[in-house]
């Protein structure tokens, strides 16, 4: 199945203002270096479109998508709109152009599903703002354009579409939007205790698979997790389209999160995904240490489009990851390889009894 990569131009505008945890360049800096690698070109990058205000109000609060643009037009929130709608904070800050932004995330998704129909693997890592809410913004997220990813997938004639979320934090947003939907499963594993403090292990249902697990998770309690559970759910759902956030938080090194994978986990577990052969769309979300998201979604780019990763970066890749800095990570503990090459070493270890116990909970859940 051919690949197709979906971006924006507009990422290069400086977004969240100083001291957030996304305000680094990483979206531009994933297209560079994808093209720097020679791995792009006009057959397999598409433009990211902009959703307009009718296609927001299939998801969104038509007053929260008036209140937002408004704001971003005067360059100012009132105090009742940020207390009402949660932007302009020191979580979701206003900046210049953040509808336009949020609107091309949103286009983006959407024409990701339309690829992914079409036969292709869509790749649209400015994707997986999957904290946003009807009517307000929520964790970084100002509009979720998973749901509007899984909306076109539903709206174009698919019966059951999966949700599936690799990402640190739980997907509460596109959970919330689909939690009475019996023709969408969503899926989450992510850290217990761990904001949003949502998808508990009591939090299942019909169409809900949370998996929270503990701090220090490696490789191959990940790989243990994600094969027995989320793919034998996935199975008995018999899904016609999936949908993937691919945040880079539950990597080792990632300041917003105490997981400890490799970047070769998420790439096996997307990879599982795409071996199902069905239309994978393959979204972004978070990811904070600068260095390790660049990485992982370049290389799942590369993965994903049967590129051979390199094992050693060329000159001009290691100058786009070397120009980075961040006061979210100490310089003793910046790696050399973070530079260098794609590929980290799997962090493979023992499995603990509590994820052993986990599983077994969750399989016979699943079996009920």
């Amino acid at each position: 199945m051919p690949a197709v990569y979906i971006g924006s131009e507009i990422y290069r505008k400086s977004a969240f203002g100083a001291n957030h945890p996304l305000s680094y360049a990483r979206q531009e800096s994933v297209l560079d270096m994808c093209r720097v690698l020679g791995w792009l070109d006009g057959a397999n990058f598409i433009q990211s479109p902009k959703a307009d205000i009718e296609t927001l109000a299939r998801y969104h609060d038509r007053a929260y998508i008036a209140a937002l643009k408004a704001s971003d037009r005067a360059g100012s929130v009132a105090r009742d709109i940020r207390e009402r709608y949660q932007f302009g904070t020191m979580e979701n800050p206003l900046f210049r152009g953040v509808f336009d932004r949020a609107s091309t995330t949103v286009g983006g998704s959407i024409e990701a599903a339309r690829q992914a129909l079409s036969g292709r693997t869509a790749f649209h890592p400015s994707g997986g703002t999957h904290h946003g809410l009807k009517d307000r913004a929520h964790g970084f997220c100002y509009f979720n354009d998973p749901v509007f990813a899984i909306l076109t997938l539903l709206e174009q004639g698919c019966a059951r579409v999966a949700y599936v979320d690799i990402d640190a934090h739980h997907g509460d947003g596109v959970e919330l939007a689909f939690l009475d939907d019996a023709c969408v499963l969503t899926a989450s594993i992510h850290e217990e205790n761990r904001w949003p403090y949502t998808g508990t292990l009591q939090d299942q249902g019909p169409g809900r698979l949370n998996i929270p697990v503990p701090r220090g998770i490696n490789d191959s309690e990940f790989n243990l997790l994600f094969s027995q559970v989320i793919l034998t759910r996935l199975t008995d759902f018999v899904p016609e389209a999936i949908v993937v956030t691919c945040g880079t938080d539950a990597l080792k090194h990632d300041p917003l999160s105490k997981m400890e994978l490799s970047s070769q986990a998420l790439w096996q577990a997307v990879l599982a995904l795409k071996a199902k052969d069905l239309p994978l769309v393959v979204l972004g979300g978070g990811g904070y240490n600068p260095w390790t998201t660049i990485r992982t979604w370049v290389g799942l780019w590369g993965l994903l489009s049967c590129q051979t990763l390199p094992e050693t970066l060329p000159e001009a890749a290691q100058n786009i990851l070397s120009r980075f800095d961040s006061d979210l990570i100490d310089e003793e503990d910046r790696l050399p390889e973070w530079t260098t090459t794609l590929t980290d070493t799997p962090n493979h270890g023992p499995i603990r009894s509590e994820i052993e116990a986990l599983v077994e909970t969750l399989k016979n859940r699943i079996t009920d």
